[in-house]
């Protein structure tokens, strides 16, 4: 007949390595079922086990701003054009799929060519065994900026770059590593590109906390303000005077004489409409008193 007998088996308290698939290896669970029967061969099944090892991207070491700056000069020998620099900076260092990364990025370019900024994200898979070691890099999503003249800047305020659906950093495994970096870099023709990369964690658990959120505006509020800084003025202008936008004339037309009403019986006999005329062109006060 038909018999069922039901199992189940606690995890090992160390934290396990998430399961992963890579270019030349990869790490797998199986749960299998072995049926023994005498004078017989067994019987057995197994199916794949999903594990993920979770990652809390809210930690404080992945909570802190990544920032990096580099310059390059563009020719050779002495027929060179100039430099072109470049700096970038990312809020935080840690992140989870489907999160839009902002990129806040200043590039200079003081050569004479024309130059295209670009950003990516790269994965990085290690393979250690038997001493030896082999790496596969691949990029996973990629972003591109506006042309930049020669003798120009340009400016990135937060230009955002989407995490796809990716497996989580591996960070604590013995022969499978796996590795993000965000690469901001320049493309400059006939010549070596100017790149800066920023390690990046993917985590599993997102970042939703208070604290975190508060770092993360006010690290771009604090970015924003040095560009704000360069356009407002010190001190707010006063708005215009009211007479040097209405003239006596004008005034005097829109408003006509009224004679004061002599008791409250022929003021509530007045219409209304001649008092709102009489505030319609009333000036605004002055900057001072506000």
């Amino acid at each position: 007949g038909r018999h069922e007998f039901p199992f189940s088996f606690q995890l090992p308290q160390e934290p396990l390595v998430t399961s992963f698939t890579g270019k030349y290896g990869s790490i797998q669970y199986y749960v299998k079922a072995v049926l023994e029967r005498p004078a017989a061969p067994d019987q057995s099944v197994q199916t794949e086990l999903q594990v993920i090892s979770h990652i809390d991207v809210s930690s404080p070491a992945l909570l802190t701003p990544v920032l990096r700056s580099q310059e390059k000069m563009v020719g050779c020998w002495f027929f060179t054009s100039g430099p072109v620099s470049l700096s970038a900076k990312i809020e935080r260092k840690g992140y989870c799929n489907g999160e839009a990364i902002p990129i806040y990025a200043e590039i200079e370019n003081c050569s004479s060519r024309l130059i295209v900024p670009k950003a990516a994200i790269f994965q990085t898979q290690t393979y250690l065994a038997s001493g030896k070691t082999k790496t596969f890099r691949q990029m996973v999503a990629n972003v591109r900026g506006n042309h930049i003249a020669s003798g120009s800047t340009d400016t990135w305020n937060g230009k955002t770059l989407k995490i796809p659906p990716v497996s989580p950093s591996i960070l604590d495994c013995c022969i499978i590593r796996v590795e993000y970096s965000l690469a901001v870099y320049i493309h400059i023709p006939g010549a070596k590109k100017l790149m800066i990369e920023m390690p990046l964690v993917i985590g599993t658990i997102p970042c939703i906390g208070f604290s975190s959120r508060n770092s993360s505006i006010t690290s771009q509020f604090s970015m924003d303000m040095s560009w704000l800084a360069l356009t407002m003025p010190e001190h707010p202008e006063a708005p215009p005077n009211y007479a040097d936008v209405v003239s006596e004339e004008e005034f005097s037309r829109h408003v006509p004489a009224y004679s004061p009403p002599i008791d409250c019986e022929e003021q509530l006999c007045c219409p209304v409409f001649a008092y709102i005329q009489e505030f319609r062109f009333q000036p605004p006060p002055l900057y001072s008193e506000v």
